[in-house]
């Protein structure tokens, strides 16, 4: 049975830190793919800083290309309004029995699982890979201490990479060449289409 690692994000856009990431989860872990799960748009985020669910998934497959091992997936654009992260694990598994599905996620977000739709049941059903991310602080809480107890944690030693979405839109809308930071069909099409000016 094939181990695949699901990545969720905005993807707000898709850069190398992503892909560092990604890319390490499946050549350095037991990992034999990588699914970049695109979160839907959120209704309280302002149309100006988060790109269309398609425009999104669309960088993804770009910068992707024809990379054996990873994938972009669309599943949570149809399920309703907000999606948990446990309801579409659930829904994978049912739809890919052939696969074993694994949690990628930031030490910082770790750190809130006990804030999660169902926490208990995800750890229980749900393996959980953890890269690490600089700075972050260990919250102390007794409900979060026993979901962890009971989850099944690696941890991943992926390079740290401090990029972020936001500063990549900031360089954009200041006029900065920010193609150091993103794969170059990306930032080729994120320049055709003026997105983030």
């Amino acid at each position: 049975m094939g181990k695949t690692g699901l990545f969720f994000g905005s993807f707000n856009p898709v850069h190398i830190g992503h892909f560092a990431i990604a890319g390490y989860m499946k050549e350095f872990s037991d990992l034999d793919e990588i699914w970049f799960v695109v979160s839907p748009q959120n209704p309280l985020k302002l149309k100006s800083s988060l790109l269309s669910d398609r425009d999104r998934l669309y960088l993804v497959d770009l910068a992707i290309g024809e990379r054996e091992g990873l994938r972009s997936s669309d599943i949570e654009f149809n399920r309703p309004s907000p999606s948990y992260t446990i309801d579409t694990m659930a829904l994978l598994t049912e739809k890919h029995p052939d696969r074993k599905f694994v949690l990628v996620m930031g030490e910082d977000n770790l750190y809130t699982l006990h804030k999660w739709k169902n926490a208990e049941e995800l750890v229980r059903r749900f393996p959980i890979y953890v890269y690490p991310r600089p700075d972050t602080e260990k919250v102390k809480n007794e409900q979060l201490e026993a979901i962890l107890g009971k989850a099944s944690i690696k941890w991943v030693k992926a390079p740290l990479m401090q990029i972020s979405g936001t500063f990549i839109r900031n360089g954009i809308r200041k006029g900065k060449d920010m193609s150091y930071y993103l794969n170059p069909a990306v930032w080729n099409y994120i320049r055709e289409m003026h997105f983030y000016e």
